[in-house]
């Protein structure tokens, strides 16, 4: 348990959240600080901070969260509040684990189908007068700008790419733009440990941030990289299976270059 920083909270936030105990969820490589709060004969909730000049938007999330409710399974917002600094998002609990919980693994199979199953329903959802662009003429600018101002985090690489430059990733990226992009809705940070599970079934998904229309690969790329991460290399390719699809390894290979930039 962590020392409850309440007293530096909006107030409308810290009266809604006051006699909640707090516990701060480490899973995930967000720059958000998240707690899940507990208090005595109420549901648990969660609450991300961050601060205002983060690359990723507690707002923006908030708005397509709002969006998302009544299309998806995803968390309804509580309360979004914000100060000189940070921001706050305060969010119901879906109920189940996170995808990576060990005590998914005595069954990996049946995780695996379940996560390919979330993705499924994710794209599946009309992108027609859908508000949020990912497309990649928009990504690449934002790609190029945080290149210019020195916030691509180089010392997070993914292995194959230590000691190399956001310069020279930055070109290689440019060499290795897909021709086409296949659009449908995309989570766009669809890890294993962003998809919950309630006794092995699918019960919903987290961290929207990054949703938006782009190419389905952008999530499928990030899939089956975190399948490798969290489940071993021998099941990465069980999520085309599962999915439905015959990979495009050269989409794969620049979504995953990509996500570097962010």
């Amino acid at each position: 348990m962590i020392k409850n920083p309440q007293e530096s909270l909006p107030p409308n936030l810290a009266n809604a959240i006051s006699g909640y105990a707090w516990q701060q969820i480490d899973i995930g490589f967000s720059s958000a600080q998240v707690f899940r709060l507990e208090a005595e004969n109420e549901n648990s909730l969660y609450l991300k901070i961050d601060s205002r000049a983060s690359k990723f938007s507690l707002r923006q999330e908030k708005i397509k969260l709002e969006w998302l409710k009544n299309r998806l399974l995803v968390s309804e917002v509580l309360l979004f509040a914000e100060d000189e600094t940070s921001e706050y998002l305060l969010l119901s609990e879906i109920p189940g684990v996170n995808a990576s919980d060990d005590s998914l693994k005595n069954d990996i199979p049946r995780t695996i189908e379940q996560l390919a199953s979330g993705l499924k329903m994710i794209h599946k959802l009309p992108i027609r007068n859908c508000p949020f662009d990912q497309r990649l003429n928009y990504k690449i600018e934002i790609a190029k700008e945080r290149m210019i101002n020195g916030l691509v985090e180089e010392e997070d690489f993914d292995e194959e790419r230590q000691g190399r430059t956001a310069e020279d990733l930055f070109k290689e990226l440019l060499a290795t733009v897909p021709t086409d992009e296949n659009l449908v809705f995309t989570h766009g940070d669809y890890c294993v440990p962003n998809v919950i599970l309630e006794n092995g079934n699918l019960s919903g998904f987290v961290d929207w941030g990054s949703a938006g229309v782009a190419d389905r690969y952008q999530d499928i790329a990030l899939l089956t990289r975190s399948v490798w991460y969290d489940f071993g290399e021998d099941w990465e390719e069980s999520v085309f299976a599962f999915y439905g699809i015959e990979p495009d390894w050269k989409k794969i290979h620049f979504y995953r270059l990509f996500d570097e930039f962010f």
